[in-house]
């Protein structure tokens, strides 16, 4: 499938997504499944939250349902979240620039996604102008001036499926390692955590790569083909970021089912049909959901009461997904 029908058929799964949440039929003063804070109420002025999120792959429909689910919910609480879609390129100057235009256009509060080194300038410059930020999903190395993140422990969630992995693998092998951007800090932080666990107790395990997919299917199921080429005695492939489904796809189409597992991130349905056919062995989630609406709904408290979170990170609990469900 060719990457003008992969990005119609996001665009189309993520209004479809926007269209779900936005007729769900839930009392706004009631949580959504997923959610889990709860808001406080509002005796002052109107508030405006902007909510940033990039489209570049399915990981995000569960994340602006998330937003959606928070705007309704929000709503008897005199707060209005807007949807501002940072588009399907990852890059710092487009989180910079939805920073920024947040700012000048008078919202009370940010909820974005930064990514990369860079974004805290942009972060601190809001902070300096009285616009409070909260990051989600993933972040850059460098501190900024943020009130809170919410996401995963990325090196931890490595490690977790480099143990996995290397069980898989009986603990030895060739296994190609596919990331989304090498400038990701999150997504650094799950290869090298699953790199440096194998590297340490299981030497045996040969990486092969890394490759950057720029989050995009297309470019994991090329890589696949080229890493089997080159290697024919491949065990296992690694997507630290979008689009494993991709190299599941590659492996079927190299008719490797059984031969090759796929291990990576996030319960989209179309990773989860490869766990059902076998080509993917492995999948952990990051809780998009919860992360969005959670986030939403505590700069909506911190905007009503000026308390900061007693924690300046929270961390999501993954789960991970086989063949035999999730394993705890």
């Amino acid at each position: 499938m060719g990457m003008t029908t992969r990005r119609q058929l996001l665009g189309s799964s993520v209004a479809l997504a926007m269209v779900a949440v936005a007729s769900t039929a839930f009392a706004n003063d009631t949580l959504p499944d997923g959610g889990s804070v709860e808001a406080i109420a509002n005796n002052g002025e109107a508030q405006r939250i902007a909510f940033m999120a990039f489209q570049n792959n399915p990981f995000w429909i569960p994340v602006i349902e998330g937003a959606k689910a928070a705007t309704k919910y929000l709503e008897s609480y005199n707060t209005t979240v807007d949807y501002i879609d940072l588009g399907d390129n990852l890059t710092p100057e487009a989180v910079i620039a939805g920073i920024e235009a947040a700012v000048a256009q008078g919202y009370d509060g940010i909820v974005t996604v930064p990514i990369f080194d860079g974004t805290e300038r942009a972060i601190n410059e809001a902070a300096e102008a009285g616009v409070p930020t909260i990051n989600i999903i993933a972040e850059g190395s460098v501190p900024s001036d943020r009130i809170l993140f919410i996401g995963q422990n990325g090196t931890s969630a490595g490690r977790q499926l480099g143990a996995f992995m290397a069980e898989k693998m009986g603990g030895e092998g060739k296994l190609g390692v596919i990331t989304g951007y090498f400038g990701a800090v999150q997504h650094t932080a799950r290869m090298n955590g699953a790199i440096d666990y194998l590297s340490a107790e299981y030497p045996d395990v040969k990486i092969i790569g890394p490759f950057e997919n720029q989050d995009r299917a297309e470019l994991a199921y090329s890589q696949v083909q080229d890493m089997y080429t080159a290697n024919p005695d491949l065990k296992m492939i690694y997507v630290t970021a979008g689009g494993p489904f991709g190299a599941a796809r590659a492996v079927r189409d190299l008719e490797l089912t059984g031969k090759v597992g796929v291990v990576g991130f996030d319960h989209t349905p179309d990773n989860t049909a490869y766990i059902e056919t076998g080509e993917m062995v492995g999948l952990i989630d990051q809780a998009p959901f919860q992360q969005a609406f959670d986030a939403t709904v505590t700069m909506h408290n911190y905007l009503m009461n000026g308390e900061t979170p007693a924690e300046d990170i929270m961390y999501v609990e993954g789960n991970l997904l086989t063949a035999d469900g999730i394993q705890k």
